[in-house]
């Protein structure tokens, strides 16, 4: 229980806060005489977080894959968060750098090890006759995935490897976003033309993630890290942090999607082999063929060769 001296302290702070904003504090004081006291269900917006689950068909493992992929969309959110603090932060100090950077990670060793409720929770039978009603739509359509990605680092690291052979970070915005790796994945191999699904998603996200691009050039993570002095670049637990999350999200994290794809796409016998959204989804998801790396400068050239191959991957 607050003592006299406590609650006079605390008043005098709110007064001082609504003078600040030219607000009469009695006012906001009495507001909270007829203010409701606020409730779990309330805050966290339960009623409609769980109304957000709508089924396309009547198999029951299909509200698995739709609840799991919320879940994701959730967490990618809590990345961004995360991301932002570090973007945003000036004079950023390596201790509160690599905390955050630990954060991340967590977020993303949290997405890897749930892969097992896609892999185990769900039939077969069941998964390879829902996925046929999602058709064009693909998991390739996370734009917070794509946002995460242009705030990690240079987008010229995004981009295909035949376009880092004739170009360079200094290649203009439009070119560098028509050869990032996942375009690729949208395309038509003999004709070079978008998919629809590819189509789609630009219509609705390109402008943001144009905008994502140019708001974090100087400013994801990356370049975040090379603003730093240069002891604190070399900063041994910051580097181990920055080199976990490389390799967290675009090798061990990518390859456990990867893997649980290839359960129900190609080992249940079952389908055609082919992804929802058309893709070529195997060399797109695997990293060494799109050599997706955040951080080249902060691996040697023996991992750099090796990036992505499955035999070195622990």
């Amino acid at each position: 229980m607050n003592t006299p001296d406590n609650s006079e302290s605390i008043l005098k702070e709110i007064d001082l806060k609504f003078q600040a904003i030219n607000q009469k504090t009695e006012t906001h004081l009495e507001g909270l005489l007829w203010s409701k006291p606020i409730t779990y269900w309330d805050y966290i917006q339960t009623d409609a977080l769980l109304s957000l689950q709508t089924q396309r068909t009547t198999l029951p493992d299909e509200m698995v894959f739709i609840m799991y992929h919320q879940v994701n969309e959730l967490i990618f959110k809590m990345i961004l968060w995360e991301i932002d603090q570090i973007a945003d932060t000036e004079n950023i100090q390596v201790a509160f750098f690599s905390e955050r950077l630990s954060r991340i990670t967590r977020y993303f060793d949290m997405l890897t090890n749930s892969f097992s409720i896609m892999e185990k929770g769900m039939e077969v039978e069941q998964y390879m006759k829902f996925r046929n009603t999602l058709t064009p739509a693909s998991g390739f359509q996370s734009a917070q995935y794509r946002l995460i990605e242009f705030a990690s680092t240079d987008v010229f690291n995004l981009t295909n490897k035949e376009f880092k052979k004739v170009s360079d970070k200094n290649a203009d915005l439009e070119s560098s976003y028509e050869n990032l790796y996942w375009q690729s994945a949208g395309k038509d191999h003999q004709t070079g033309k978008k998919t629809y699904l590819l189509q789609e998603f630009e219509n609705k996200y390109k402008d943001q993630f144009l905008r994502q691009i140019t708001t974090f050039k100087t400013k994801n993570i990356w370049q975040k890290f090379t603003q730093l002095p240069e002891e604190d670049q070399l900063n041994p637990e910051l580097i181990q942090a920055m080199r976990h999350y490389d390799q967290t999200v675009n090798i061990t994290w990518v390859m456990q999607h990867l893997n649980t794809a290839r359960k129900y796409i190609l080992e249940s016998g079952k389908g055609n082999g082919e992804a929802t959204g058309g893709s070529d989804w195997q060399k797109y998801m695997h990293p060494k063929y799109q050599r997706r790396i955040f951080f080249p400068k902060l691996w040697t050239e023996e991992e750099l060769s090796n990036w992505g191959n499955e035999e070195t991957i622990v």
